[in-house]
């Protein structure tokens, strides 16, 4: 089975989780928390693929492609648009791939499948668009009878 759909809008990266201390002497913790940016990320990701999520979670071994297209910089030539457009130049510059993989992987966590230890093969893009969004693509792959 494979699922495809489209999360609209400019990626954002996980970012580095907060802490804050709850409580005093005896009783004082750490509480850990995602930046509101990232979390609010979280939640948008999660309602556009609620959308598309299959009956029933994946339980099986994962396959998933996410190809990220980030918006072109204003200040981009006409000539150089049309070789971001065309694929041709790509993002070298951050947020690392593996930050944007996080949120995104993260938010489709119980809605998609399970959990995110089940994705055994990932595959992750870094394009400029201007029309940024993220692609994704989930594959449940089929265990080979042993």
């Amino acid at each position: 089975m494979i699922t495809e759909f489209t999360i609209p809008g400019q990626a954002v990266p996980q970012g580095r989780p907060r802490a804050r201390i709850i409580g005093r002497g005896q009783n004082k913790r750490i509480m850990m928390y995602d930046p509101k940016e990232s979390k609010e990320y979280k939640e948008y990701a999660a309602l556009i693929a609620r959308q598309y999520a299959p009956k029933t979670l994946y339980e099986a071994e994962l396959s998933v492609d996410l190809d990220i297209y980030r918006q072109i910089p204003k200040s981009t030539t006409k000539r150089k648009r049309e070789l971001y457009n065309a694929r041709l130049i790509r993002p070298t510059v951050k947020p690392d791939l593996d930050n944007y993989s996080k949120s995104i992987l993260d938010a489709l966590n119980g809605i998609m499948y399970k959990d995110d230890s089940q994705i055994v093969d990932l595959n992750i893009s870094k394009y400029y668009s201007d029309d940024p969004r993220v692609e994704v693509r989930i594959k449940e792959l089929i265990p080979h009878e042993y």
